[in-house]
C-alpha cells in the first residue's frame, strides 16, 4: 500500500512529492515564471523518469509555483551559445520531456494557471490530460521574439487540428482556458485557485484502476497513434492478450463478477 504522503528526491528548479499513489512534481522558478532553464528541464526530466520507475506512482500531476505554469524557454540563456550546433544541442535538452512524457508508461496530468506560453503550451499539449484554471491564457507567443515555437509545435499538432495548431504557432497571440478547452488542447476548466485539485482528482480516478491495464493501454495508445488502421487494430489485439494474461487481470475480472471491483489498494501490481 502506498504511505499515504511522502516525499522524493528533490531537484534544484522542481519540487516533487506523493500522495498515496499520485506523484506531483511542481516547476520551482516562481521568480523568473517557471521559464525551461537548462536545469530546470534536465530536473523535470529526471523528476519524470523518478517517478515512472516507482511501482507506487500510478499517475503524476505537473503544476508551476506561484503566478503561472510556465511561460517558456529561459531567453536569457540565448547569449550563451554562437554556432547553429550549440543552439541544437541547447533546444533539445528543452524538448527532452516532451519525448518522456510520451515514452514513459505512467500518465501525466497539468495542471496550468496564469499562463502556459511556448514551450509551456508545449509541455500541456504534450501530457496526456489537462487541466487549467479559469482566466490561464495559452499562447505559442515565440514569434514576438524573432523566434517560432517548433518545438512546442509537434505535440500541438497532436493536440489540435491542423487549422487551429498553425493559428497558434503562426499569431503568437494568446487564447483563454474556455478556448484552449473547446479546441481541444485541455480536458477541463477549474475555478480560479482549483486547478491543482482538480488535476488531483483526476489523478487519483485513474490510480484507482488497474495498473497494468493503465500503463499498457497508455503505451499501446502512443504506438497505435502512428500507425495505420488496419495495423493499429492488430496491435491492440496483440497487447490485448498480453493484459490479458496479467494478475491484474485474472483478479480484476474474478472480484468483477463477484460483484466487489477491486479498489485502488487490492491490485496485485507487476
Amino acid at each position: 500500500m502506498a504511505s499515504e504522503t511522502s516525499t522524493t528526491e528533490q531537484w534544484e528548479t522542481v519540487e516533487c512529492s506523493r500522495d498515496e499513489y499520485v506523484g506531483r512534481i511542481t516547476l520551482a522558478r516562481p521568480e523568473a515564471m517557471n521559464t525551461f532553464s537548462t536545469e530546470l528541464a534536465q530536473d523535470l526530466d529526471a523528476a519524470l523518469h523518478a517517478f515512472d520507475e516507482d511501482d507506487d506512482v500510478r499517475a503524476i500531476v505537473v503544476d508551476g509555483a506561484g503566478k503561472c505554469f510556465s511561460a517558456g524557454i529561459d531567453l536569457s540563456e540565448h547569449g550563451d551559445h554562437e554556432t547553429e550546433s550549440e543552439y541544437e544541442a541547447w533546444v533539445t535538452r528543452m524538448e527532452e520531456p516532451f519525448h518522456t512524457v510520451t515514452e514513459m508508461r505512467t500518465p501525466v496530468i497539468a495542471a496550468a494557471h496564469g499562463h502556459a506560453a511556448a514551450n509551456g503550451i508545449g509541455l500541456v499539449a504534450a501530457c496526456d490530460l489537462a487541466v487549467a484554471a479559469e482566466g490561464t491564457k495559452f499562447g505559442a507567443t515565440a514569434p514576438k521574439v524573432g523566434l517560432f515555437c517548433m518545438g512546442p509545435a509537434v505535440p500541438l499538432m497532436k493536440a489540435l487540428t491542423r487549422k487551429r495548431c498553425l493559428e497558434l504557432i503562426l499569431t503568437g497571440e494568446l487564447i483563454d482556458a474556455e478556448t484552449a478547452l473547446e479546441w481541444g488542447l485541455i480536458n477541463r476548466v477549474a475555478s480560479e485557485g482549483d486547478h491543482l485539485t482538480a488535476a488531483m482528482e483526476l489523478a487519483e480516478t485513474i490510480a484507482q484502476k488497474s495498473p497494468m491495464g493503465v500503463q499498457l493501454g497508455k503505451q499501446a495508445f502512443y504506438e497505435m497513434v502512428e500507425l495505420d488502421y488496419d495495423e493499429a487494430l492488430d496491435y491492440s489485439n496483440e497487447q490485448f492478450a498480453t493484459l490479458c494474461t496479467t494478475d491484474d487481470a485474472n483478479e480484476g475480472i474474478a472480484a468483477f463478477l463477484e460483484g466487489e471491483p477491486l479498489d485502488a489498494d487490492e491490485w496485485p501490481g507487476e
